[in-house]
């Protein structure tokens, strides 16, 4: 592993920037609409189908709903954090935006529950501690 990490270290000429998330949806509308209001993000330039949410280079990556034809299969091995001042009111106001609780709530050095948009992708709410 040692010699592995060398090499990626020597010489790095390309610098890898992480500029945002893809979200596949049947509906790129509703679920850029229900991150939206969530987030409080605009919807920025897209393609014709698509919803971007902000624009490469801000600060935060940018949220993308790509439009595809089947419903998801299975659990999805990513998700976004979101983090939250009080985890009972951004349930309130995610279950109000359409989402859904799954139930499940972990207490770690932070509260974290997990969420699913109107499509059922899953995301976390997370409240730190102090």
């Amino acid at each position: 592993m040692g010699d592995v990490m060398d090499l990626l270290c020597q010489d790095r000429r390309m610098a890898h920037v992480w500029s945002g998330v893809t979200i596949d949806c049947l509906d790129p509308e509703r679920v850029a609409g229900f991150w939206s209001a969530l987030l409080g993000r605009e919807p920025g330039s897209s393609q014709e189908g698509w919803v971007y949410l902000g624009e490469r280079g801000d600060p935060q990556p940018r949220l993308v709903f790509q439009p595809v034809p089947e419903l998801r299969v299975g659990k999805v091995r990513i998700h976004l954090d979101i983090s939250v001042d009080d985890i009972d009111e951004a349930m309130t106001e995610v279950i109000k935006l359409g989402g859904r609780s799954t139930g499940e709530r972990h207490d770690y050095e932070q509260g974290v529950v997990v969420m699913a948009d109107p499509e059922g992708h899953e995301f976390c709410l997370v409240e730190y501690y102090g």
